[in-house]
């Protein structure tokens, strides 16, 4: 059985180009710096999962984590990406994205709109998690990844919501990343137009958090929500 827990890869190895994931436009944005994929990878919450149903794409969003270099998605023992990449080989051929939008750029030209992003993009094949320690561990990770410290501070599946849960796995193989920022890129013969140009920035924030209804008013908010 193939090792729970892959080995680390040096951060400073960059990933390999391959031709899936060089780009066809605006080449000069994209990056196989891997600490770059990391923090893009790090920061999001939800990945769209790209495959091949019955001869047409499909694209699902769901909740991921990474360890390592690797990938978990989670999803329900019944939804058919995880019934499609079963335990064996060949798994399932999927395409993972996660993108952040940083900013809206408003140019004085309509074709010069866009938007500052960063955006890493995954190629490979997906399994399902079969070892049970390794599938202990990602649970863990799957909710800590959305509010680090959670899974500490909370029931442990049991056994009939462990039977109900299923995880994908896919090694961070076959990745580039593609970032825009700055301002607009407007022709030289519109710069004297009379139309406002630049970046309106979009920043993500936490909110306040609200107690549920049928909270124990002895329950404290705990230090990890304090820290978000």
């Amino acid at each position: 059985m193939e090792s729970a827990m892959p080995e680390p890869a040096a951060p400073e190895v960059p990933y390999e180009p391959t031709g899936r994931t060089v780009p066809t436009r605006s080449r000069e944005r994209a990056s196989y710096d891997r600490a770059l994929v990391h923090s893009i990878l790090d920061e999001g919450y939800v990945c769209h999962l790209g495959f091949i149903r019955d001869g047409a794409p499909v694209v699902l969003p769901t909740l991921y984590a990474r360890i390592g270099e690797r990938l978990y998605i989670h999803g329900s023992t019944g939804s058919r990406p995880l019934r499609m990449a079963g335990e064996q080989d060949p798994g399932l051929a999927v395409c993972l994205t996660v993108t952040h939008v940083d900013g809206l750029v408003l140019a004085r030209s309509a074709f010069h709109h866009s938007i500052n992003y960063r955006s890493v993009v995954v190629h490979g094949t997906a399994h399902q998690v079969i070892d049970a320690e390794e599938r202990s561990t990602v649970l863990d990770a799957l909710v800590d990844h959305v509010v680090p410290g959670r899974s500490q501070d909370s029931r442990p599946a049991n056994a009939k919501e462990l039977a109900s849960t299923s995880v994908l796995r896919l090694d961070l193989d076959e990745v580039s990343a593609k970032v825009r920022t700055g301002p607009p890129n407007d022709e030289p013969e519109d710069l004297s137009l009379p139309h406002w140009t630049g970046v309106v920035p979009l920043t993500r924030g936490h909110g306040t958090p609200i107690p549920a209804g049928d909270l124990d008013p002895a329950v404290t908010l705990p230090d990890y929500l304090k820290a978000l």
